[in-house]
C-alpha cells in the first residue's frame, strides 16, 4: 500500500516522466523535467527503493560532503509535485530518474500505484533519440500513444513501432493496459552532435508539452541557451568541409520532406501557439548498443527519415559540443 502523507489533494494532475539512459539522447528529456522542478520549485515526496531496480555496478552511487559529513546519493527515481497557478491552476507530478537495470514490470507497477493514488488523469513520458536531423532546423517532436481514441482526440500518432524497447515504451504500454491515458513525446537529436546537454531539444520538448497540457511553462534562460548551443555547433561544423557538406545534405532532405507542411493550416497553428505563449508570458512570474541511445531505426520512439545508401556519405569526423569530448555514433 502506497501512503502519501503530506501530499495535498491535487488539481487535474498530470504525471510527467523522464529517465536518463537509452531513451534520453543528449539528456534532453531528463533535463526538461529537471527544468520543471527548478522553475516551479518541486518538492520530492517519494523515492523508489534503489536496491529493487538498479545494478550499482552500472549506475554507481556517489559520495559528497554535507557540512563536514560524508553522505551517499543512490541512483533511483524520485517523484515531486508542483502546483501551476494562473487562470486554470493544475498540479504536475514529476518523475525523474534513471532507466532501471531490472524488474521493469514491478518498476512500472509502482509508478502506476502512485498515479492511481494521486488521481493522475494523464501520463506524459518524455524521450529523445538519435536521428538524421540537422541541428540548424527546428527539432522534430513526435507525440505517440497506444490508445487509438487518445490519438484522435489529441492529434497524436498511434504508435506502430516493433522492436527493442526502453523504459519509456514499457511504461507507456503499462499505462495503456492499466487504463491510464499515456502519451510519449520524442525529440530527434542530431546523431553527429549527441553529447549532452542539448538545450535546443529540451526547449522543443517543453514547447510541445506546453501545447499538450495547455499550461504555460516558464522557460527561464533556456531559449538563450538553445541559441548559444546552435551558434557553437555552427562554428564547429564550419571548421570541417565534410561535416558542413553533410549538414547541408540533411538540410536539403529535411526541407524537401517538409514542403507540404508550408500550408495555411500549419501557419495558423504556429500563429495560435505564438499568441498563447505571448499571453501566458505577460501574466506569469516569470539500433541499440550498450551505453548508447535509442536511434531512429532502433528504439521505442517514432521513425524519422533516414538518408538512402545513395546519398552523400557521413563525415568521418562529426562535430562535438566540446573540443575534447569523446564522440559515439550511437550516443
Amino acid at each position: 500500500m502506497i501512503e502519501l502523507e503530506g501530499v495535498p489533494e491535487l488539481i487535474d494532475p498530470v504525471m510527467v516522466a523522464a529517465f536518463e539512459g537509452w531513451n534520453d539522447a543528449g539528456d534532453a528529456a531528463s533535463t526538461a523535467v529537471a527544468h520543471l522542478e527548478r522553475e516551479w520549485k518541486g518538492e520530492v515526496f517519494a523515492a523508489l527503493d534503489a536496491e529493487d531496480y538498479y545494478d550499482f555496478q552500472v549506475n554507481r552511487p556517489t559520495v559528497f560532503m554535507d557540512g563536514g559529513v560524508r553522505k551517499i546519493t543512490w541512483p533511483t527515481t524520485r517523484l515531486s509535485v508542483v502546483r501551476v497557478g494562473g487562470d486554470k491552476p493544475r498540479d504536475l507530478v514529476l518523475v525523474r530518474g534513471i532507466e532501471p537495470s531490472m524488474r521493469w514490470r514491478s518498476f512500472c507497477n509502482e509508478l502506476l500505484g502512485f498515479a492511481h493514488e494521486l488521481g493522475v488523469e494523464l501520463v506524459v513520458i518524455l524521450g529523445a533519440l538519435l536521428g538524421d536531423t540537422p541541428h540548424t532546423r527546428p527539432v522534430p517532436i513526435s507525440g505517440t500513444t497506444s490508445d487509438p481514441d487518445l490519438a484522435r482526440r489529441m492529434n497524436l500518432e498511434e504508435t506502430k513501432y516493433e522492436g527493442p524497447m526502453g523504459i519509456v515504451g514499457i511504461l507507456q504500454e503499462a499505462c495503456t493496459h492499466a487504463g491510464v491515458p499515456a502519451v510519449s513525446l520524442w525529440a530527434a537529436v542530431p546523431h553527429y552532435v549527441s553529447q549532452p546537454p542539448n538545450p535546443k531539444a529540451t526547449l522543443a520538448l517543453l514547447n510541445r508539452l506546453e501545447d499538450l497540457i495547455d499550461t504555460h511553462i516558464p522557460l527561464g534562460e533556456l531559449s538563450e541557451d538553445a541559441r548559444a548551443w546552435q551558434v557553437g555547433v555552427d562554428q564547429l561544423a564550419s571548421e570541417d568541409s565534410e561535416v558542413a557538406e553533410y549538414v547541408q545534405s540533411l538540410e536539403e532532405a529535411r526541407d524537401t520532406a517538409e514542403l507540404p507542411e508550408a500550408s495555411g493550416e500549419a501557419i495558423a497553428r504556429e500563429f495560435e501557439r505564438y499568441l498563447r505563449r505571448r499571453d501566458g508570458s505577460s501574466g506569469s512570474s516569470g539500433s541499440p548498443q550498450p551505453g548508447g541511445h535509442a536511434t531512429a531505426d532502433g528504439g521505442d520512439g517514432p521513425s524519422f527519415r533516414r538518408d538512402t545508401p545513395g546519398s552523400r556519405p557521413r563525415p568521418p569526423k562529426p562535430p562535438k559540443p566540446d573540443m575534447d569530448g569523446e564522440d559515439s555514433s550511437e550516443d
